[in-house]
């Protein structure tokens, strides 16, 4: 399975109406949507503005797709991007321009008639990890992509992470108990790196944290292995392992969904 065939099915889902509500509130979906849309792939770029469309067709999903980290950036620059055909860059700037628009009267769906959510994607509830989005200044090329990684991997905690070069950024998904200081000291040691914390304020908008680089480092657990999946037991994470691969839930039907969510999880370090 590749990323034009997760995201391609993965719109079809979204053009059923029962579905979007769902896919919007699943933790993993929006994150691997806004990674999609910094592919090189035309029709990668093109299936995941047609799947945010019909997400966004339900006014209740509008927020949340708005205050994903990421969303609107991404969204703005392929608006911008010459190469691009016409028809992304159209529809870029309409999904743009609904997410911005002001709401909608929400009409509340009675309690006897709501139905109980579907998890399209893993590690929903996991608590032993958490998202950390970096602003990476340097982060320019290849090169400087290459030093940013070897240092990510070098800190004990680290579960996965990607990048967005447009926008210099990295989402490192990391355990609950490391500081975030620890990503800025690493980055930093390379010399010719420096992060910042993205996160939103109040108002919605995204705001860079300055981080300290003093070396902090994440509390000792002399039970836990140096790199943690987020889904395994203790006793059943390999100790060697630095950036994890999770599984699907056992009891996860054996459709597609099963599938989309392997790779997504597999390749969230690309």
């Amino acid at each position: 399975m590749d990323a034009l065939s997760v995201v391609s099915q993965l719109r079809d889902l979204a053009s059923e109406p029962q579905n979007r509500e769902a896919i919007v509130q699943d933790q993993g979906c929006l994150p691997g949507l806004v990674l999609f849309l910094d592919h090189q792939s035309p029709d990668v770029l093109l299936a995941t503005l047609q799947t945010l469309r019909y997400l966004a067709e339900l006014s209740p999903n509008i927020p949340t797709m708005k205050n994903e980290l990421g969303m609107m950036v991404s969204l703005e620059n392929l608006v911008t991007r010459d190469e691009l055909c016409v028809d992304i860059t159209n529809l870029a700037k309409e999904v743009y321009g609904i997410l911005v628009a002001p709401p909608l009267p929400v009409h509340r769906t009675p309690e006897r008639q709501r139905t109980k959510k579907s998890q399209f994607f893993l590690n929903s509830s996991n608590k032993k990890a958490k998202c950390v989005t970096l602003h990476i200044q340097g982060l320019d090329s290849v090169d400087q992509r290459g030093l940013c990684e070897e240092a990510l991997l070098k800190v004990r905690g680290v579960i996965s992470f990607t990048f967005q070069m447009a926008s210099k950024r990295c989402t490192v998904r990391i355990r609950s108990d490391l500081p975030t200081e620890s990503l800025a000291s690493a980055i930093a040691a390379t010399k010719v790196l420096s992060a910042q914390q993205v996160v939103k304020n109040e108002a919605g908008d995204e705001v860079f944290i300055p981080l300290s680089a003093s070396g902090a480092v994440a509390p000792r657990d002399s039970a836990l292995p140096d790199y943690l999946p987020e889904d395994e037991k203790p006793e059943e994470a390999a100790a060697d392992r630095a950036v994890s691969r999770t599984a699907a839930k056992d009891d996860a039907s054996g459709s597609w969904l099963n599938a989309a969510a392997g790779f997504l999880t597999r390749t969230f370090y690309w």
